[in-house]
């Protein structure tokens, strides 16, 4: 997210994630915290209360971050339907890895849903930055460590 006013592209899906998670940092989260507090105030001295300044600190990452989920909530635009024929935001692709002759496949999210354990790579990564508007049959070479890689477009799919 290199723009500060830049929008934010979402799926559906990644929306209601966001949104939830604010939520539950908000009332749930928040509410945990402040008991947490609470008991550490109880043990008396501040200064060297440990319990006490690691909730502290737990708060202020929290606070933080709903913060940061209620900027992009705002700035969010939710892709609503995919072109399957080109990659793009919210796209399932498969890929042959041409190296290793391995099928992979990837779904393309924005930065905040990004999740690499879940196939799910952001548009901004470098094999996502790739892949966007590409179709079936098209080829694409993405720098990593051990050198260029190279994926063919086997499938596109909206779900």
């Amino acid at each position: 997210m290199s723009n500060e006013n830049e929008e934010i592209i979402l799926t559906p899906e990644g929306l209601e994630e966001l949104k939830a998670e604010l939520e539950e940092l908000k009332t749930v989260k928040r509410k945990e915290l402040a008991e947490r507090l609470k008991v550490a105030i109880s043990y008396g001295d501040l200064k060297e209360n440990s319990e006490y300044h690691s909730a502290k600190d737990e708060q202020s990452f929290m606070e933080t971050r709903i913060l940061m989920l209620e900027k992009m909530l705002t700035k969010a635009r939710v892709v609503k339907s995919i072109d399957a024929s080109v990659v793009n935001v919210g796209s399932y692709v498969k890929l042959n890895d041409q190296e290793f002759k391995e099928i992979v496949e990837y779904r393309i999210v924005s930065p905040a849903e990004a999740d690499v354990q879940n196939n799910k790579i952001s548009y901004e990564s470098p094999l996502g930055k790739e892949l966007i508007g590409k179709a079936v049959g098209d080829v694409v070479s993405v720098s990593a460590p051990m050198g260029v890689i190279q994926y063919e477009v086997l499938e596109i799919r909206a779900k």
